[in-house]
């Protein structure tokens, strides 16, 4: 056991504005979301969930680590975890896609990515501080990929959340923008 286990914050600094606003914009809205989680290990949800009314905008999230994991409750095929070579917005997609199909929420978000604190392979996606990120909504799906260029495993951990949320917050205000103009017709 460590010597000296250190006082927790949660969530994290990093994350409490970007997971407040965002829950703010979804109960504003009337509208939910769900998460499909691999790196960030249920740290998007917990997140989500640490913030008073969350039960108003939250449906429910998955935290699939291993492949295994992946095949019985993500939607995957025994042929994708077969060629699965790492991390991948292909991979991201197909989750939001399956999460909010499976949950029905307004917006899904899903990451994958390499916490570290070591590379597990030499492409770019299996390196430390990688995720690729998507939403899926009625919409459509908008990825996002991200390299912190950090090896600290805690460190990206947060980092994947916050981005992951950030493009949350960018898929909603782009919907807003979208939609805002049908009120003045």
């Amino acid at each position: 056991m460590p010597s000296k286990i250190p006082e927790a914050v949660f969530p994290p600094t990093e994350l409490r504005e970007i997971v407040y606003e965002v829950v703010e914009l979804l109960k504003d809205r009337g509208e939910t979301i769900s998460c499909g989680e691999t790196a960030a290990g249920g740290l998007i949800s917990a997140a989500i969930l640490s913030v008073p009314g969350a039960s108003a905008v939250y449906k429910g999230g998955l935290t699939l680590y291993t492949l295994e994991s992946r095949l019985t409750y993500g939607g995957w095929t025994q042929e994708q975890i077969d060629n699965f070579t790492g991390p991948s917005i292909h991979c991201v997609l197909g989750l939001a896609e399956h999460v909010r199909g499976q949950l029905g929420s307004t917006y899904t978000v899903a990451e994958s990515g390499s916490a570290g604190p070591s590379n597990w392979g030499k492409s770019d996606n299996m390196k430390a501080g990688y995720v690729a990120l998507a939403v899926a909504s009625s919409s459509g799906c908008v990825e996002r990929e991200i390299e912190t260029g950090l090896v600290d495993r805690d460190a990206n951990m947060v980092r994947f959340a916050v981005e992951a949320l950030r493009l949350v917050k960018d898929v909603i205000a782009a919907d807003m923008a979208r939609f805002s103009g049908w009120l003045n017709c």
